[in-house]
């Protein structure tokens, strides 16, 4: 091993001084890494994240684990093969139960780094990663900190998304901060580099959010006190799925998250993660209206008209920047659209399912004087 990971969503926009992670705190100093990845169905992507963790600038101690949801390919296979042949020191944990909290939650129960540090299947490491991750920490205090997530793709698809989600009008992953020069105290980020105090203070991973429980994590985080830290010298290279339906099924699943999210902690966590909220219900309200009445079929096409202007505007700056063929315009035209109305769709989905589980509470608390039902954070 030579010399022995949803971006911020909406960012507070503060460049930070080091802040300690409690008030008067020592932290311990960094020797021992633990690299965590939840894993199902990867086989082609496994032998890439093993090269990549065997490739990093870390003199110290550092172990693998990778918890698998029940892989049906040769993931398991191959990964084991990848870490015996890059000298990776891997521990495989069954994550029965499938979902992403619970597959972090039982490595991090088995991690015994100073630091916790998640990577995913899909995305790429360069070899400085876990160097920065380290002296980011050290210098601010911080109990979390990550970096900018670069979309990447090979084929027309996976490179319309990219182009699609690396801008404000696209995808979560976007972040204003791309060209600050410090680290910037922020809401979230991707993946994450989590000092052992963290887990110590406010437990693990809530496993009752199926979507979203790093977020809800950073943002439990930062209640007790400390602080998550964007430091845009970490670069992380991302793959997106280059499906509609797939990527319509993950935006689906994130709007619905935000909705448990907001169910939990009372409150709207980003005001950015609405728009698509507000487009779908103004599209779908104007749209059954506009069957009757001249002003709504006015206000929907125009509502059209300036979403497909900013669709086309933002699309090809960010095909120019990235330096990407204009033929590729449609396909990105065409999934902006995907994004938008799979997280609007998702969070009218949680928060038509959430009303009707307060009726039904409500309704039974009558009869029964129940309490009113609140996922609690996992251990």
């Amino acid at each position: 091993m030579s010399g022995a990971r949803r971006t911020a969503e909406n960012g507070t926009g503060r460049t930070t001084a080091p802040r300690p992670s409690r008030a008067g705190a020592r932290t311990r100093p960094i020797e021992r890494v633990s690299i965590i990845v939840p894993m199902l169905n990867e086989e082609t992507r496994v032998e890439g994240i093993v090269a990549d963790i065997a490739a990093q600038r870390f003199a110290g101690e550092l172990e693998l684990l990778v918890a698998d949801g029940g892989s049906s390919d040769e993931s398991v296979g191959r990964l084991r093969a990848a870490a015996k042949r890059n000298c990776v020191p891997l521990t495989l944990i069954e994550n029965r139960q499938r979902l992403i909290p619970h597959a972090l939650n039982a490595c991090v129960r088995r991690a015994r780094g100073d630091l916790v540090i998640r990577m995913d299947c899909r995305a790429r490491y360069p070899a400085d990663y876990l160097e920065r991750c380290i002296a980011a920490v050290e210098a601010t205090g911080a109990w979390n900190v990550g970096g900018l997530t670069v979309p990447v793709g090979q084929s027309r698809g996976e490179r319309a998304v990219a182009c699609a989600v690396d801008n404000p009008f696209g995808g979560i992953g976007w972040t204003r901060h791309a060209n600050s020069r410090g680290h910037v105290e922020v809401d979230t980020v991707y993946g994450g580099a989590f000092r052992r105090e963290a887990f110590e203070s406010i437990g693990l991973f809530d496993e009752s959010l199926p979507r979203n429980e790093d977020e809800d994590f950073n943002l439990r985080l930062r209640q007790a006190g400390s602080s998550v830290i964007l430091d845009p010298r970490i670069r992380v290279l991302y793959t997106p799925r280059d499906s509609a339906l797939e990527l319509f099924t993950q935006y689906l699943g994130y709007g619905r998250g935000k909705v448990d999210l907001i169910r939990k902690h009372g409150r709207v966590v980003s005001l950015r993660s609405m728009s698509p909220l507000a487009f779908v219900a103004s599209v779908a309200t104007l749209g059954a209206a506009s069957m009757r009445s001249r002003p709504a079929r006015r206000l929907l096409s125009a509502e059209i008209t300036a979403y497909g202007g900013c669709a086309f505007a933002f699309g090809v700056r960010a095909l120019v920047r990235r330096k990407e063929s204009m033929r590729l315009l449609p396909r990105v035209l065409g999934v902006f659209p995907v994004l938008h109305v799979g997280y609007g769709a998702g969070m009218v989905h949680g928060f038509v399912r959430l009303c009707w589980t307060e009726l039904r509470f409500h309704a039974g608390r009558g009869r029964s004087g129940a309490t009113s039902y609140r996922p609690d954070r996992a251990e």
